[in-house]
This record gives structure tokens, sequence and C-alpha cells, in this order.
């Protein structure tokens, strides 16, 4: 027997065929709208996390910021502190300069030579004295240039013949002279005592009474 199917079969296969379609379609945008979803939370999540990150960078920074300015105060502080030990270490200093200068004078000026006058402005020390011939102001300008720690950088200002005495057989034949001196600290040096002060006098007393 032989079956004959009268029915519009074209028509029923595209209607299928749409139907697959849109379901296929409508499949997709489920699946898009899965993806841009779970898409969506990851990248809400990342921000979530970087902005935590942020936050706590931020906070750290700032703590940081306090810590630098906390140290900045303590340096200005040690900074003050050292100026102040700079300060009383060279009070100290300068307290103990006449004796040192005094003392040092009279190891270096030899026999014969007789200061007259010593003024010392800042680290410079200005010197009058008279002397029994030139070579021994040479040899006090030596002296104070190669053999002190605590006299530098000589320079002879002024010298001269000068008659001394009645005029015959006791006038004497002196050359007064001018100088100048610098003062230097030696390295590591101690502040001297200012106890000494009459042993460094009477010592440049004998060196001129001799």
């Amino acid at each position: 027997m032989i079956l004959i199917n009268l029915l519009p079969h074209r028509e029923a296969k595209r209607k299928a065929r749409k139907r697959a379609f849109f379901v296929a379609l409508g499949a997709s945008a489920l699946a898009g709208a899965a993806v841009v979803g779970t898409w969506t939370f990851v990248l809400q999540q990342l921000r979530d996390a970087q902005a935590s990150r942020n936050a706590f960078l931020q906070a750290e920074i700032k703590r940081l910021e306090g810590q630098i300015k906390d140290i900045a105060t303590l340096r200005a502080e040690i900074d003050a502190l050292k100026a102040r030990q700079r300060a009383v270490e060279g009070l100290q200093t300068d307290r103990n300069t006449p004796v040192r200068l005094l003392d040092e004078l009279a190891r270096q000026t030899p026999e014969g030579v007789y200061l007259t006058s010593i003024k010392q402005n800042a680290r410079v020390v200005s010197i009058v004295g008279i002397a029994q011939t030139n070579e021994r102001v040479s040899e006090f300008l030596r002296n104070t240039a190669y053999n002190s720690p605590w006299l530098e950088k000589p320079e002879l200002v002024e010298i001269k013949a000068t008659n001394v005495g009645t005029a015959g057989r006791d006038q004497r034949r002196l050359f007064e002279f001018s100088m100048r001196v610098s003062l230097k600290a030696p390295p590591g040096a101690a502040p001297e005592p200012a106890a000494p002060a009459g042993g460094a006098k009477g010592a440049a007393a004998a060196r001129k009474a001799s």
C-alpha cells in the first residue's frame, strides 16, 4: 500500500528551523548575559579589592608621613643639641685660650727676646717686643711656624733698630719688632684647666728675665 503525504512539509520544516533559530538565539542571549554578569561580578570584586588595597596604602602613607615628621623633629632637636654642645665647647676653649697662649709664647720665645705687648683679636694675636739681634726675631718666627702645636702662620710686620739707655757706654742697640700669629687647636686636644695660669705667667716672666 502506498502512502502519500499531502501536508505542506516545506512549511513545517521552515517553522522547525525558525523555532530552532529562536531557541539558539535565546540560549546565546542567556549565555552572553551569564558571561557578562560573571565578568561584571569579577570586575566588581577586583575593584573592591583594589579599593581596599588603596585604602590600606593611604593609611600606611599617612602613618609614614607622621613618622617622617617625627624624624624631622628629632633631627632638628639633635641639631639644636649639637649646636649647643659646640657652643659650650667653644666657650670652654675660649676660656682657656689666654692661658694656653701665654704658656705657648713662654715656650717658643727664645732667649734675648722680650715681649712688651700681646693683643688678641679672634684667632689672630698681635705681638710687640724687643730683641737683642735680628737672628733672635728670626728664631722666634721659626719656633711659632714649625715647633708650636698652638700657633701658626707667623708674619713679621715691622722691625727697626733702636738705642736703649743713656748716651755713652750704657747705651745698647736693640731691635723693636711687631708681628702677627694665628691660633690653632691641635686635633683631639683636650681643653687645658685654668689653674696653671700663674705657672704660665711665671714661666713667661722667667724667660724674659733670662
